[in-house]
């Protein structure tokens, strides 16, 4: 029996929304994508990188991820507080580190609502990043929270 995670997310659960995200930009026509799970405190879980996805994309897709889970809400969300508030992002990415402040970083909830991690998503634009790392979570039976 697989043990539950104390920060959240399981591997078999990372696993699966990788599957699912890759899956998702695979039916759309995406670029080759880089996916990243976290836990909820920001630890790497799972990755998988797509043949011909280019190189950098693990630390943006971790960036995406990580941002998310040091704010507590999905990267578009980080987004526009960088155009409204571009010192603030600025101050928090020196004081969080890694903080990709784009859409492709999504909180992974569980169905009674607790934070299990954030997934990372970089290849395509960032609006499809984001889409296939939404359709990711819900085919693995999470609950998504891109903003």
């Amino acid at each position: 029996m697989t043990q539950p995670s104390t920060l959240g997310i399981t591997l078999d659960q990372a696993r699966a929304v990788i599957a699912g995200t890759r899956a998702a930009g695979r039916e759309r026509g995406f670029n080759p994508l880089t996916v990243v799970v976290l836990d909820a405190g920001g630890h790497v879980v799972a990755v998988e990188k797509e043949d011909g996805s280019s190189t950098k994309r693990f630390e943006v897709a971790h960036g995406k991820a990580h941002g998310a889970i040091a704010m507590g809400w999905g990267s578009r969300r980080n987004m526009e507080r960088a155009e409204q508030f571009p010192s603030f992002v600025a101050a928090v990415t020196v004081a969080v580190g890694t903080l990709v402040p784009v859409p492709g970083g999504v909180l992974i909830r569980s169905t009674d609502g607790d934070l299990l991690g954030a997934v990372g998503v970089s290849g395509d634009n960032s609006d499809n990043d984001e889409t296939a790392a939404v359709a990711g979570i819900e085919s693995a039976g999470l609950v998504a929270q891109p903003d």
